[in-house]
């Protein structure tokens, strides 16, 4: 069952610290948008957002680690619920989540309310990662979902939501972890990177699909068009 934000589940009652993560490559308005709704929607401390070293599950990303990182900060500066996160990028190797989220419930101790921020796709492949039964025992997951995501899901991950998934009236802040919430956020922005760099790459426009402070650093730096690519290879 997707939960619509307009009638947010939670209560107040203890805030919860979200894990957010992504290539980020770069961070756009919708990775933007999705983090600063979750904090309008539900009871939120923090929302880390959390640039990935290698991507376990995907290509490599074109811009570095550095310059994904400097291009986090700035668009998340003037939000002070939004963190900019770089524990990942300090780890050599695969990024994996059960790492990261047991590093940050070492942080916030074990009775801290956690969920880590997915979307819909990516809970498909979670059958395939990494010590996938640890998660639930680690965090909370919430899946957006968005529109046109018609993929079904597979009858493991169908098994996994009728054991976990939060029921009507249940507060998902109310325990540290265990439970699965899927929220359709308001404005559900279909902005991916993928087109921002194919347009970069085309020397197109990118206005209005990310913040102006983050197009003016990539601009400055270069990155995404075909030179910049060139050099990499």
């Amino acid at each position: 069952m997707v939960i619509s934000a307009s009638n947010p589940p939670l209560t107040d009652t203890q805030k919860l610290v979200l894990m957010y993560g992504g290539t980020f490559d770069p961070i756009h308005n919708g990775h933007l948008r999705s983090a600063l709704e979750l904090t309008q929607v539900l009871p939120v401390m923090k929302v880390h957002l959390i640039p990935c070293q290698l991507p376990p599950h995907r290509g490599q990303p074109g811009a570095s680690p550095q310059d994904r990182l400097a291009m986090l900060r700035l668009a998340v500066d003037p939000e002070p619920l939004l963190q900019a996160d770089d524990r990942e990028l300090q780890r050599p190797g695969p990024s994996w989540s059960i790492d990261t989220l047991a590093e940050l419930r070492k942080e916030y101790g074990p009775e801290q309310p956690m969920a880590m921020v997915l979307g819909w796709d990516a809970f498909l492949g979670l059958p395939t990662w990494s010590r996938k039964e640890r998660l639930l025992e680690m965090a909370h997951l919430i899946v957006i979902a968005r529109p046109g995501q018609e993929k079904p899901a597979s009858q493991e991950l169908l098994n996994l939501l009728s054991r976990n998934e939060v029921r009507a009236g249940e507060a998902l802040n109310s325990q540290p972890a265990g439970r699965i919430l899927r929220l359709a956020l308001p404005s559900a922005m279909q902005v991916s990177a993928t087109y921002i760099r194919r347009l970069l790459a085309q020397q197109t426009s990118v206005r209005y699909l990310l913040p102006d402070a983050v197009i003016d650093y990539l601009l400055s730096q270069g990155l995404y068009c075909p030179s910049h690519d060139s050099e990499q290879e």
